[in-house]
């Protein structure tokens, strides 16, 4: 961002992930022996680049393929794409257009970030949506050492080390995705995401040149006929109206409050969101580390004992051990329920053959 924008130190500092101007300064210093304002020299000239690429470090290991797998999943046709070793997606920030396309460069101990940006200006909020979305502020050695006493997750986390809680871009869209995906499959959430943003998203007409085309819905264009007609129960067709509606008015309607407790009471008193939705906001569109989901089937079905999966209420009490990463609890044991599943899906497959 120094060599490549005209941003100011300030904008660059905290996008970079640092608290103060003065400690980012402290630190360029030690790392390169000399001031940052050197490399500005030629920030005029690179500011008119049709691209920027930026590093986005974070503590190894990174378990890239799992977060690749995971958006995968969720892709939302026209609005992003997966190409095997990349993540595409165009966007829109206040006013300003743009695109990114995300690698990760291992050896690097970053992701690799090209940005393409209508204003400049908006480079800073696109940072933080992309920290937010590959969780690059994980500290493994500190959620191994917080989930590592559990016998159960112990083994979990020794072989998913780099594991990552996918975020967002924002938190409505999460919210929306989250509503749409309730009581239905993540397949069959992710095909009502993808008619929902064909049919109300603004369509950019290839613009951003890597195939993709159409943006996420703003809150405005969120009208109950239009998304009755996606094939939506009424009931759920209203709460989307209804959020939106709030969203547009109250701009920092996403917010985080002051604790984890506070988040998801205000989550749940807004329309269409219960607890289960509300946790899952505040983990994937707010990045709280602690949000827990201790009514899902899939946690439920993992930490079984003898045949009997354990009650919401004691799924809690085995949590608090887990805290502040019970989100990472959550996303080992999503992978541990999609590993077994999918290893007994051919022996079912093979019993049916058999009784066919």
């Amino acid at each position: 961002m120094l060599h490549e924008t005209e941003l100011p130190l300030a904008d660059v500092a905290l996008a970079s992930g640092f608290g103060s101007v003065r400690r980012f300064n402290e630190v360029f210093l030690q790392l390169y022996g000399r001031a940052q304002g050197t490399l500005r020299g030629r920030r005029a000239e690179l500011s008119q680049a049709a691209a920027l690429t930026l590093r986005l470090p974070y503590r190894p290991p990174y378990d890239w393929q799992a977060i690749l797998a995971f958006l995968a999943r969720r892709t939302i046709p026209g609005l992003e794409r997966i190409d095997g070793e990349g993540y595409h997606r165009v966007f829109r920030v206040g006013e300003t257009i743009g695109s990114v396309s995300v690698n990760n460069a291992s050896a690097d101990s970053a992701l690799h970030a090209s940005i393409r940006l209508t204003e400049l200006s908006a480079l800073p909020s696109v940072i933080a949506r992309l920290r937010r979305l590959f969780d690059l502020q994980a500290d493994p050695e500190a959620i191994r050492q917080g989930l590592g006493r559990d016998p159960a997750l112990a083994p979990l986390v020794e072989g998913r080390p780099g594991l990552r809680v996918p975020g967002g871009w924002d938190p409505f869209e999460i919210a929306v995705r989250g509503i749409l995906g309730q009581q239905v499959s993540v397949d069959a959430a992710t095909r009502l995401a993808g008619r929902l943003v064909e049919r109300l998203g603004e369509c950019l007409e290839g613009q951003a040149g890597i195939g993709l085309e159409r943006l996420f819905p703003a809150a405005e264009r969120f009208a109950f006929d239009e998304i009755k007609a996606l094939g939506m129960p009424s009931a759920r067709a209203t709460a989307l109206v209804q959020l939106a509606d709030t969203y547009r008015e109250q701009p920092r309607l996403f917010d985080r409050r002051q604790d984890l407790d506070e988040t998801v009471a205000h989550l749940c008193a807004l329309p269409g969101i219960g607890e289960w939705t509300a946790h899952y906001i505040a983990m994937r569109g707010l990045q709280d580390s602690d949000a827990f989901l201790p009514t899902d089937v899939a946690l439920q079905r993992v930490l079984a004992e003898q045949g009997r999966r354990p009650t919401p209420r004691e799924l809690l009490a085995r949590a608090e051990a887990w805290r502040p990463w019970r989100a990472y609890a959550v996303m080992h044991l999503w992978h541990a329920d999609a590993a077994t599943t999918k290893a007994a899906k051919p022996q079912q497959e093979e019993c049916d053959a058999t009784l066919a």
